[in-house]
């Protein structure tokens, strides 16, 4: 395949990448394999390194009126259609820039234009924007006109799992093309599996940015779950240290913010907890878990879109006693360490190479 791509994402990632910048790298890996690295022209939207002014402040708001968000403004848009005519396929990495896909559309562009769909974004920022936000619903009628566009003017949609797809179909009458889940390159350089055991006292682990859904979950975790058992806890995640100083629960609770590497904590821990109750799309801390073969003790909404044996991961628990039972099971009867079961999950369905062919896929077909 010698497609000439150009990958439209939110923005240039750094050494800390949050859940959304891993699936959306990994996309980017998975379209340069395919049709080769010179063939693939990243495009960012966000520049991260450009410090924000009140000016930039009104503008993204007053762009809002007129369906441009995260970082869109009429001007980009433009010159984004002006570069894409120089390619066969504009891949964009999520469907917030569905303004993108309507303008190309409009101007004539004669490429095809693929749509991934990291949530189904109206569902997504309605868990996360505050209802005490300014104007929360002008953004979110913002948000719900470009996932509407995304469904209208892209020639292929991809969504993560089934669930998100009868929502693009309810809400936009448009059923997904193709079904991607969230796959990971493999980071685990962890050695033949050990025989060593979860501790009687296991160390517990909670990976999630500062982020609603994140919050109101280990929160509701620590206090109707906490009390009730003999863990150690640890909690790690970007911005993490703000949620300790806002919670007096915490202040006994190793919390580690923006930690840039968080290998070495994943292969500390002895089991993965994972309370979360809301949100869209998959969870990128499940597949993370899964990739280094973690005992994992979550939600129904922790494991959506993930097909698995969950009483061999671990647990799924959406009740307080479900989850004191689950982990009190661990303390009575040590496990391995490492979960082969877990591992193998991951190598099968949700690695870097298991959805390569599906992505090969997408690309023969429009070609």
């Amino acid at each position: 395949m010698s497609s000439k791509v150009l990958f439209i994402t939110y923005k240039r990632s750094k050494n800390i990448l949050e859940g959304g910048g891993q699936c959306s790298r990994n996309n980017f890996d998975c379209l340069s394999k395919l049709v080769g690295a010179e063939n693939v022209t990243p495009c960012y939207i966000h520049d991260e390194y450009k410090k924000k002014n009140i000016w930039d402040y009104f503008c993204g708001a007053l762009f809002t009126l007129f369906n441009y968000y995260y970082g869109l403004s009429p001007l980009r848009v433009r010159r984004i259609v002006k570069e894409a005519s120089h390619f066969d396929i504009v891949f964009i990495d999520r469907s917030i820039f569905g303004i993108i896909a309507k303008k190309l559309r409009q101007n004539g562009y004669s490429g095809k234009i693929i749509t991934y769909f990291h949530n189904v974004e109206t569902v997504y920022f309605g868990a996360k924007l505050s209802k005490k936000i300014p104007f929360r619903g002008l953004f979110l009628h913002c948000i719900d006109v470009n996932d509407r566009y995304s469904c209208t003017y892209s020639q292929v949609v991809i969504a993560l799992n089934s669930r998100d797809g009868k929502l693009l179909s309810s809400l936009y009458n448009r059923n997904p093309d193709y079904l991607i889940p969230i796959a990971l390159p493999d980071r685990c350089t962890m050695d033949i599996p050990s025989e060593e055991k979860t501790a009687k006292r296991p160390l517990c682990l909670f990976l999630g940015t500062y982020f609603k859904p994140n919050n109101q979950g280990i929160l509701w975790f620590v206090n109707q779950v906490l009390p009730h058992v003999n863990i150690q806890m640890r909690i790690i995640g970007k911005g993490m240290a703000r949620l300790k100083a806002e919670n007096e629960c915490l202040k006994d609770i190793e919390v580690l913010s923006d930690v840039p590497d968080l290998d070495p904590y994943l292969k500390q821990a002895d089991i993965m907890i994972l309370p979360v109750f809301d949100g869209s799309g998959m969870k990128v801390k499940t597949c993370e878990s899964l990739m280094f073969g973690k005992n994992i003790i979550a939600t129904s909404e922790a494991f959506e879109g993930y097909t698995a044996d969950y009483d061999r991961i671990g647990a799924r628990c959406d009740t307080p006693p479900q989850f004191i039972e689950a982990i009190n099971a661990f303390c009575r009867e040590p496990r391995p360490k490492y979960n082969q079961y877990s591992r193998f999950l991951y190598l099968s369905c949700y690695s870097n190479e298991s959805v390569m062919d599906t992505f090969k896929t997408v690309l023969q077909d429009i070609n």
